[in-house]
């Protein structure tokens, strides 16, 4: 009797022992791994959102037309310490900027960036650059870009060890190697926005998270999620060739759609 007693507890214990679940503070993760020295060690890892670093000191346009503002706010905020949104940026390029043609391209040039850096009081200009300048260049600078059949502006942060490192207001904070930095830089500009009496800060500084390399592969990949609409142009392209037809599926409703899993569409030869 006194041993079926003693088993019947023992097996409450354990029991309640393996449903005894420690909590851990929000955002943590309890980690454990062998030692050497036999004990397994034990600690609360703090985890974070890759969203926490990826847009790290960087304004993210909020259409598909701002990437302009969005940029020019990156630059004023987190060097030049001002304290703007991006909506504020976007109706002072509206009221300083040549805002007819603004309206008819859906989109802000450096032309009307300068203006309204004027009207801040900033300094600032265009300048051609080669590869060369990029790696002793001691300022920020706005560059356009033409990825995907599409003309986009990124922060230029630093030059580093082959890599250019930029603020992509779509994005968030990537990399590109030289040579396909040089690809896609359009027409070698840099525009630069001067303190004039401000106090430059390091907002835009590299930091350890930043000096991993992203391949290309990955960066098309996340230009594709981020706007969906970058694939249609080049399906478009696709269709028109004339040694290629697209291979159709149909849905749930029945309806007839080119197959397209996730963002690239294929193709058989006729």
């Amino acid at each position: 009797m006194l041993v079926s007693v003693l088993g019947v507890a023992l097996i409450f214990f354990a029991v309640n022992q393996i449903a005894v679940v420690e909590e851990h503070p929000r955002g943590y993760i309890h980690y454990e791994h062998p030692t050497h020295e036999g004990p397994v060690a034990e600690r609360d890892i703090l985890a974070k959102p890759v969203s926490e670093f990826r847009y790290r000191n960087l304004t993210r346009q909020a259409y598909d037309y701002s990437c302009g503002s969005a940029a020019l706010t990156t630059v004023l905020n987190q060097y030049l310490g001002r304290q703007f949104d991006e909506r504020q940026i976007m109706e002072g390029l509206l009221r300083f900027g040549e805002t007819d043609k603004i309206v008819e391209r859906r989109g802000f040039s450096l032309l009307d960036m300068r203006r309204l850096a004027t009207a801040l009081g900033h300094p600032s200009g265009g300048f051609r650059a080669q590869m060369k300048d990029l790696r002793t260049l001691d300022h920020p600078a706005i560059v356009p870009i033409a990825y995907g059949g599409f003309k986009h502006f990124v922060v230029l942060r630093e030059w580093r060890d082959g890599h250019i490192y930029v603020a992509d207001p779509a994005l968030g904070n990537i990399s590109f190697t030289e040579s396909k930095f040089e690809e896609i830089w359009d027409q070698n500009v840099l525009f630069i926005v001067f303190p004039n009496g401000f106090e430059p800060r390091d907002g835009l500084a590299l930091t350890d998270y930043d000096l991993r390399q992203i391949d290309e592969q990955t960066i098309n990949m996340l230009a594709f999620q981020e706007f969906p609409v970058f694939t249609r142009p080049m399906e478009q392209w696709a269709d028109r060739a004339g040694t290629l037809v697209p291979v159709l599926t149909t849905d749930r409703e029945g309806v007839e759609r080119v197959i397209n899993v996730p963002t690239r569409t294929y193709y058989r030869n006729k």
